[in-house]
């Protein structure tokens, strides 16, 4: 069964970008090698903060929505739960 992810990538000054894939690894890769132009490109969002697994591409899809509708402050209350340190998460991924 195929995974998909959506997921929040950053920078330094905490600029949040939510996005959905099938792909995480080879999403962040893009994202950090600047492929994607954009958003992520234009505010140099290359950290990897938090993300989700579903097992459903809508269930995916529509978390995303759900997420990119809430406030900044509940965006980065969820991100802290996962990560409290803000870290990049893209490294763990790789494994």
């Amino acid at each position: 069964m195929k995974n998909y992810y959506v997921y929040i990538m950053s920078n330094q000054s905490r600029t949040l970008y939510i996005g959905v894939t099938n792909n995480l690894i080879r999403r962040v890769y893009e994202h950090q090698m600047g492929f994607v132009d954009g958003f992520t490109k234009k505010y140099n969002l290359k950290m990897l903060v938090y993300y989700e697994v579903s097992s459903y591409a809508q269930s995916a899809i529509t978390r995303e929505k759900e997420l990119k509708g809430w406030l900044r402050k509940k965006k980065l209350a969820l991100i802290y739960t996962m990560n409290p340190e803000f870290e990049d998460l893209s490294a763990i991924i790789a494994i």
